[in-house]
């Protein structure tokens, strides 16, 4: 079965985790994904490599997770006969995707400018925390930094005295996806107007995109919201609460959730004519939220999670990694899947969560040893066997 992007070939500068995961997920979509690597190899190669609990076979966490589907070639693109090679394979790609910080590429001479020149059609994708310009484009950025600087973490966590990051680094991971979105925007405007672009993703752009409409309300109010934990701001009961053996959450959003949420909890204390509708719950959260941790904690959360869905109110365990990734659901929709490895083993990792109708066969390739591809993708491009030894002696390939 065909993949929606099976005739699209991606060279892969990326490192780390914002990048590496838009990689991935063009790749899981059926793109040729070249990870150019230097000699030495990409950084998160040696991430957890040798940590017994998170790596195969030599392989961490971070490397097999994110480089599925990818071959590795390397380069030495800081020498001009490195530079060339790169150059030879950009002429047959139609996207080059990186995450150097920013000013990078410009000095390697792989930025948009220089590489349009040998392909007028070409895709480039940057990823940095700051974009491309601005008073502090050139500043240093990882997860947390963009976490921070984008607003989020003022919300997240009990208080403002305890300000939190988000457990999931959705600094990285948000950048990667945005990438993916823009790169798939300049891949359909190349189709219609036949240009090629740069696609300018900036980590802490997505963070306040991401502030969505609690951006606009504080627009409107010109208030800095305040964390809540795990409450809402505007519905009651909406949020966590202790269970026998762990955490239940509750969204009562309608009135009508409320009155079978009493039905299901059956206790007086819940039962006053003001809590029908939201206002009057809003005006008594805490007695309600109190009364309601006393109530779930006296069976384990199992039984809830049942009685609950059974009075249609919105409703969910708060999952360990061990329960959500063997949740039934999650595993119907195969979003664990089984990655191949060099030695014929496997390692089970997160599947692909778009689901197309037609172009989707869930298919997945080990991540590449280092330099795993380099010779063949060079045959592939009309380099000889004496070029290519000729390179490897000189150590411009590897």
């Amino acid at each position: 079965m065909a993949k929606p992007l099976d005739t699209i070939r991606i060279i892969d500068l990326t490192h780390m985790l914002s990048g590496p995961y838009a990689g991935m997920l063009l790749a899981d979509l059926g793109a040729e994904s070249i990870k150019v690597e230097p000699i030495a190899g990409e950084g998160t190669r040696k991430l957890l490599a040798t940590d017994p609990a998170n790596s195969y076979d030599g392989m961490g966490a971070y490397f097999i997770t994110l480089n599925r589907n990818k071959k590795s070639i390397c380069i030495d693109l800081k020498s001009d006969d490195g530079l060339k090679v790169f150059y030879d394979l950009v002429k047959d790609a139609d996207v080059v995707i990186d995450n150097f910080s920013a000013g990078v590429p410009t000095k390697l001479k792989i930025d948009h400018e220089h590489l349009a020149k040998i392909n007028p059609q070409i895709i480039t994708c940057s990823i940095t925390g700051f974009g491309q310009a601005g008073p502090n484009f050139q500043r240093p950025a990882f997860d947390q930094v963009v976490q921070g600087i984008g607003g989020g973490m003022s919300i997240t966590g009990e208080d403002e005295k305890h300000p939190m990051r988000a457990g999931i680094p959705i600094g990285d991971l948000g950048g990667g996806m945005f990438a993916v979105m823009g790169i798939l925007a300049a891949l359909n405007a190349r189709h219609v107007k036949g240009h090629g672009q740069h696609v300018d993703i900036s980590m802490l752009d997505c963070q306040i995109s991401m502030l969505n409409y609690m951006a606009t309300m504080y627009f409107l109010s010109g208030d800095d919201p305040k964390p809540l934990g795990n409450s809402h701001f505007v519905h009651v009961p909406y949020g966590t609460f202790p269970t026998g053996d762990g955490h239940l959450i509750i969204a009562v959003i309608f009135d009508s959730f409320w009155e079978n949420l009493t039905q299901v909890f059956n206790d007086e204390r819940l039962n006053d004519p003001i809590y029908l509708t939201q206002p009057g719950r809003f005006a008594n959260r805490d007695h309600i939220n109190n009364t309601i941790a006393e109530l779930t904690i006296q069976q384990p959360t199992s039984y809830w999670v049942e009685a609950l869905s059974k009075a249609r109110i919105p409703c969910a365990p708060v999952n360990k990694f061990s329960e959500a990734l063997s949740d039934p659901q999650v595993l119907f929709r195969k979003m664990v899947v089984d990655i191949p490895q060099a030695d014929g083993g496997f390692v089970k990792a997160p599947g692909n969560p778009i689901k197309l109708s037609i172009d989707s066969d869930d298919t997945y390739t080990a991540p590449p040893k280092l330099g795993e591809h380099t010779e063949d993708v060079l045959r592939n491009l009309g380099y000889s066997e004496a070029q290519i030894a000729e390179l490897k002696a000189h150590k411009i390939i590897g």
